[in-house]
C-alpha cells in the first residue's frame, strides 16, 4: 500500500490591500440626473512584498479604483482594507505613498524644499528627514547638486516624476501606490522607474501601479488584473495569463542557415540576419553559434506578449457586448 507524501503548504501570504465588490456612482447633469458607474463590483486581493499591476483602456476605471483604495473617494458600494484597516483609515495612510498621474508640485520650491514640506506633513523629525532625503535623491537618480537647486520649474517631465516618486516614498511607507507612473517617459526614464520598483520590491515593499506600457508591466510584476468598463476582466500570475513558454522566439544574425535550421522552425533568413523559434536547450544553441562566430540578438519566451493579451481580451469584450 502506498501512501501518498504529503508536502507542507506555504504558509499563508498577509493581504495589503483588498477589495470586495468595490463600486463607484456619480451623479452628473445640471440636475443631478444622470449616473455614471466607472467601477462596478470590484474584488481584488493585493499580497504584501508583491508588485501588482492595473492595467485597462483609457476611462477603465484604474484611477477611481485606487482613490477607492487610497481613501481619496468613498465607494458608492463594497468595502475593502488597507493594510487590515477599513478604507480610509488614518493609520493605515500613515503607511501608505502615491504618486498621482498628474501630480501637482509647488514648483517655485527646489527639490530639496518639496521634500522637506512633505517630510512635515508627515511628522518626520527633521533629523530623520536630513538623512532620508538624500537616500530617496540617490534612489531615484536625482543626486546630482544642481537637480536639487534648480527650482522645480525648470524640471523636465522625467525629473518632475523622479520628485514624485522620492516624496510617495518620504515617509517609508509599507504600500506604494503609483498611478501611471510611467507616462511621458523616455526609454531612459522608463527604465528607471522600472529599477526603482524593483528595488522597492527588494525592500519588501508592496507595489500597486497602473500603466499603459504593457511592457515593462511584463518585465517587473508577479500579478496583474485588466479592468474594462469597471469591471474586472481577469485577474492572475504572468504566466498563468499567457500560459507557458514552449521554447523561445529568437533573432540573430551571422551563420550558416543550415546548422540554424536544426535548431530553429519558421526560420527565416535574410542578409545574415536570421529568426525562428528554438524548442532546444538555450545552452546548447548558444554553443552551436559560437562555433558558426554567429550572435543573439534578441531571445523572448515563444508564447503571446501581455499587449497581445490584452487587445485579445478587450477584443472578445467588444464583441460580446
Amino acid at each position: 500500500m502506498n501512501a501518498e507524501v504529503e508536502h507542507p503548504q506555504d504558509p499563508p501570504r498577509s493581504i495589503a490591500v483588498e477589495a470586495d465588490s468595490l463600486g463607484k456612482v456619480y451623479r452628473t447633469g445640471f440636475w443631478l440626473d444622470r449616473r455614471v458607474e466607472p467601477l462596478k463590483h470590484c474584488s481584488l486581493a493585493v499580497y504584501q512584498g508583491e508588485t501588482f499591476g492595473l492595467l485597462g483602456p483609457n476611462g477603465a476605471g484604474k484611477t477611481t479604483l485606487l482613490k477607492c483604495l487610497l481613501g481619496i473617494v468613498r465607494p458608492t458600494r463594497g468595502r475593502g482594507s488597507l493594510l487590515g484597516k477599513p478604507l480610509g483609515d488614518r493609520a493605515a495612510k500613515q503607511r501608505v505613498g502615491y504618486l498621482p498621474e498628474n501630480p501637482y508640485f509647488y514648483d517655485y520650491l527646489t527639490a530639496w524644499e518639496f521634500l522637506q514640506f512633505v517630510a512635515g506633513l508627515f511628522e518626520i523629525p527633521a533629523s530623520v528627514a536630513r538623512s532620508r532625503i538624500p537616500e530617496l535623491f540617490e534612489l531615484v537618480g536625482l543626486d546630482r547638486a544642481s537637480a536639487r537647486k534648480k527650482q522645480m520649474r525648470r524640471y523636465s517631465k522625467g525629473m518632475l516624476q523622479r520628485v514624485g516618486i522620492a516624496q510617495a516614498l518620504i515617509n517609508d511607507p509599507e504600500v506604494v501606490f503609483l498611478d501611471e507612473p510611467m507616462s511621458g517617459l523616455d526609454p531612459l526614464g522608463r527604465a528607471r522607474v522600472r529599477e526603482i520598483i524593483e528595488q522597492l520590491k527588494a525592500r519588501g515593499k508592496t507595489v500597486f501601479f497602473n500603466s499603459h506600457v504593457l511592457a515593462d508591466v511584463e518585465k517587473i510584476c508577479d500579478r496583474v488584473a485588466l479592468l474594462d468598463g469597471g469591471e474586472l476582466v481577469c485577474m492572475g500570475a504572468i504566466d498563468e495569463l499567457l500560459g507557458q513558454s514552449q521554447g523561445y522566439r529568437v533573432r540573430g544574425r551571422g551563420g550558416n542557415i543550415d546548422v540554424l535550421q536544426k535548431w530553429l522552425s519558421d526560420l527565416t533568413f535574410t542578409d545574415g540576419d536570421w529568426q525562428g523559434t528554438l524548442t532546444g536547450e538555450v545552452k546548447d544553441f548558444s554553443g552551436s553559434l559560437q562555433l558558426m562566430e554567429a550572435e543573439i540578438v534578441s531571445l523572448n519566451a515563444a508564447r503571446p506578449t501581455l499587449e497581445e493579451f490584452f487587445l485579445a481580451q478587450l477584443g472578445q469584450r467588444q464583441e460580446t457586448n
